[in-house]
């Protein structure tokens, strides 16, 4: 079985309209609430892939229990732990002239909840896949991740691990079977100016990487495709799909981790996985929210199985 952890997950509430501005009231046109947090994200292109998997986290007050409710209305499956105090996050995304997001806080969590999150944990077992993904919150531990991965080591269970900083850092003495940082990540980690389309610094710094714990080493690297460093020393890269303008942003990083795990899990074959990656990441690009399978699938036949890397 295959589990996502989102420690502040949201509803994302979605407003388009053609200009922002502070000359008079602001109309949308349109509106939309969909669930959101990056685990999430994993957890529903992963779905749509046709592989099983669990999302955990927190969720907390009425648009926790409303985040559960629509979750389970399309059929993906929960165990959250529900948290006494606050509520689950709103975030505002606007997309205008510009696109423009407001990011709310999260519900205060406590070491009982942060507890039964971890009794959950226990539970998983030799074969399971564990993706845990997002920055650790103000209001949960700052090293929640590092707990879960000393309390799970030696199960045999794959660890996918997509953070920054030192959260991704410290994760690496475990031996994430999958990490997925992007090329500002990588600056930031080794102090470089590592830019999209520099590909000897990419394969460079994911090598190193690998000699501090990873075993596979999946950069994002936004208009430039995205490069695969796997446990055998293959270097593999990808460019973006060529269907036009990108329309979304959000969970693009998010939809490649899902796309990769769906991929592995079907066919145990690095390749194959990037590629079925790589086209869930640029689906999510052209597309009102995260993909849905059937055009991963379709980007997937048209372009990326075929497209050399």
């Amino acid at each position: 079985m295959v589990y996502t952890v989102t420690l502040n997950p949201a509803l994302d509430y979605i407003l388009r309209l053609p200009y922002v501005g502070s000359e008079d009231i602001n109309r949308a046109e349109t509106a939309q609430i969909l669930y959101g947090g990056k685990g999430i994200n994993v957890s529903l292109v992963l779905s749509r892939l046709g592989v099983d998997n669990v999302a955990l986290g927190f969720a907390a007050g009425f648009t926790g229990n409303e985040l559960e409710r629509l979750l389970h209305e399309d059929g993906y499956k929960t165990d959250f732990v529900h948290t006494k105090e606050g509520i689950t996050r709103i975030n505002v995304k606007i997309f205008a002239q510009e696109q423009f997001d407001v990011n709310a806080p999260g519900p205060n969590v406590t070491e009982e909840d942060v507890e039964a999150l971890y009794e959950k944990l226990d539970k998983l077992t030799e074969g399971d896949v564990l993706i845990l993904s997002g920055a650790i919150p103000p209001n949960v531990p700052s090293n929640t991740y590092e707990e879960i991965l000393k309390r799970l080591e030696g199960r045999g269970i794959r660890f996918v691990v997509d953070a920054e900083g030192e959260i991704l850092l410290k994760a690496l003495a475990y031996k994430p079977f999958l990490i997925k940082p992007n090329h500002h990540e990588i600056s930031a980690i080794f102090n470089d100016d590592v830019k999209k389309t520099d590909d000897e610094k990419i394969v460079k710094y994911a090598k190193e990487l690998q000699k501090m714990g990873a075993v596979n080493v999946l950069v994002s690297r936004g208009g430039a495709g995205a490069t695969l460093v796997d446990e055998n020393g293959d270097v593999f890269t990808l460019g973006v799909y060529p269907g036009g303008p990108c329309v979304n942003n959000v969970g693009c990083g998010d939809s490649m981790v899902g796309g990769f795990v769906a991929g592995y899990e079907r066919k145990q074959d690095y390749d194959y996985a990037f590629r079925l990656g790589s086209s869930a990441g640029n689906a999510t690009a052209y597309c009102d929210g995260i993909a849905q399978g059937e055009a991963i699938e379709e980007i997937y036949n048209n372009y990326f199985s075929e497209q050399s890397m």
